[in-house]
């Protein structure tokens, strides 16, 4: 095949694998495509963690046809015994001729032993091809691989002048419609939104993700203590005995209190403290561990501030609305102390600006 071809086939098999958008985690994105004599045999995606893989299910439904085949993945098939048998040994047994790979799989498990595998068999193996596409549909997988932290994106929506709300906190609605309902995808498509407690206080937000005809699941709701008690009947405390709600806070946190959270279904996260303050670095290392791979913060100036003073933000999403607020107390995006000197700034890269209504969603990342 020609290298355009295999682009297409590549990009047939990433379109695939965002159909399970929301759904995987912690395992990642992955689609595969059987093609044999210029034409697509079978198609499959990992839709959960815990049922068969891509590659597995392609294979399956491709038959004795996947004899002398191509499978297009976007990733490196495991070859290790993990929820699910190794997708290696079923490409062998399927007989497959030739492999394109999009990217190798960091994980130690893998980290390009089954493409040795697969040369060792005879079989002929193509990597790289769409690699960067490849990698950024991972990339939350990719960092919680490397670092075993979630991958953290900062999402905000302000006015023209930079403001996130008035100076009497008046927020709703910055952005129109249509920007709204994209953050509200986002949210569907992360393992869990995060705020500080100040939010929950001042907005009383649910935090869900609430779009009509979606296959996309509610987040984690993660709340991080501080100086104001929240209120029991709290928005984002509904129906935390169903759906997962993250309380961190200090080990000098109010035994009561404690008992009272969890009495409504809340985990309660105890976490090291910095000035008296959750340590934001810990709270991430503890959110790896409990295999949360991704994280929006939806938090105001303050948190915010925390956040990129301790560098832990892997991406933005900025709304920005055609409007006007003003005033020298109005809060914006990043709190804090901010940086001393330019030289300091954190810059965007590989931007994009797309209009949403009236509205501009620009996003990027950090690193």
């Amino acid at each position: 095949m020609t290298r355009e071809l295999d682009q297409f086939y590549m990009k047939l098999a990433i379109d695939l694998a965002l159909k399970g958008e929301g759904q995987t985690s912690p395992n990642p994105l992955v689609g595969a495509v059987v093609i044999k004599s210029g034409k697509v045999i079978a198609k499959g995606y990992h839709k959960k963690a815990g049922l068969p893989h891509a590659e597995t299910i392609a294979l399956r439904k491709a038959g004795k046809q996947s004899i002398g085949a191509d499978l297009f993945v976007n990733l490196e098939p495991c070859c290790h015994h993990g929820r699910t048998p190794p997708c290696v040994e079923a490409i062998i047994e399927a007989r497959i001729k030739r492999v394109v790979i999009g990217v190798s799989d960091p994980n130690n498990l893998v980290n390009r032993k089954s493409i040795r595998l697969l040369r060792k068999k005879g079989i002929d193996v193509v990597t790289g091809v769409l690699k960067k596409d490849c990698e950024r549909l991972n990339e939350s997988f990719f960092k919680y691989i490397r670092t075993g932290r979630p991958f953290v994106t900062l999402k905000s929506a302000l006015s023209l002048d930079g403001k996130i709300a008035t100076r009497m906190g008046d927020s709703k609605w910055i952005t129109g419609p249509k920007a709204r309902n994209y953050a509200h995808q986002l949210r569907g498509r992360v393992d869990a939104v995060l705020v500080g407690s100040g939010t929950v206080v001042a907005d009383d937000p649910r935090l869900t993700m609430r779009l009509k005809n979606s296959n996309l699941c509610n987040p984690i709701r993660i709340i991080v203590a501080g100086k104001k008690n929240i209120p029991i009947s709290s928005k984002v405390f509904n129906n935390a005995h169903k759906e997962r709600v993250i309380y961190a806070t200090t080990n000098t946190f109010s035994p009561i209190r404690k008992a009272k959270l969890e009495k409504i279904g809340v985990e309660v996260l105890f976490v090291k403290h910095k000035r008296e303050k959750v340590n934001l670095s810990s709270l991430m290392e503890e959110l790896g561990r409990r295999e949360i791979i991704s994280v929006m913060i939806e938090g105001g100036a303050e948190i915010s501030g925390s956040i990129f003073k301790e560098k832990l933000i892997d991406r933005v999403v900025y709304f920005i609305a055609p409007k006007i607020i003003g005033g020298r107390s109005s809060p914006t995006p990043v709190g804090g102390e901010g940086i001393d000197e330019l030289k300091d700034f954190m810059k965007i890269k590989n931007m994009s600006i797309n209009k949403l209504g009236e509205d501009l969603v620009v996003e990027g990342n950090i690193h």
